[in-house]
């Protein structure tokens, strides 16, 4: 998505089904926090650092956002990374076409900072606001399935789905 609809931020049912955008990889660089802006900040810096001085030009894909987490697809390969454990997000300050998450790995539990170059600081911030918007869908899905006692298969699709996104404590702290 390189032009963003008007009433973008209102469009939930979009929101379920995946929000897409077309980003640049720049990385990845372990972080000992879960989240906060004096985690991210240096970082994305590294991040940013590291892809700077590499020669190779930046990984085109595509990030679906969606409650369900966040699904990065290499757009030349097709090859998909799926990242669902995440707790924190940001457009940072002083990279403005910079926009990251922090993900818990699922193969060894390490926390990773992934970082993405925007065509547009309004992209970063897009991304950013759409991240957040899924995890108080994932949320409010989430407790709609412990109020209402939901068919099994259905209960259980929206139980894991929250529980693949994130914490209860990171989406009310968002």
């Amino acid at each position: 998505m390189d032009e963003l609809p008007e009433n973008w931020t209102d469009t939930k049912e979009t929101l379920l089904e995946g929000m897409v955008f077309n980003v640049k990889y720049l990385g990845m660089t372990l972080v000992g926090q879960p989240k906060g802006e004096e985690m991210a900040s240096p970082a994305i810096r590294r991040i940013v650092a590291t892809a700077r001085a590499g020669a190779k030009k930046f990984r085109k894909v595509t990030l679906t956002v969606s409650p369900k987490g966040i699904i990065m697809t290499d757009t030349e390969t097709t090859d998909l990374i799926e990242n669902w454990r995440i707790s924190y997000c940001t457009a940072d300050k002083t990279q403005d076409k910079v926009f990251a998450y922090v993900s818990q790995s699922p193969f060894n539990e390490t926390l990773e900072c992934h970082a993405f170059l925007c065509q547009k600081k309004k992209i970063a911030q897009a991304v950013t606001l759409t991240v957040a918007q899924a995890f108080k869908v994932a949320l409010d899905l989430w407790e709609v399935a412990q109020e209402a006692p939901l068919a099994g298969p259905v209960r259980r699709c929206v139980v894991n789905a929250f529980k693949d996104f994130g914490s209860i404590s990171a989406l009310r702290a968002g």
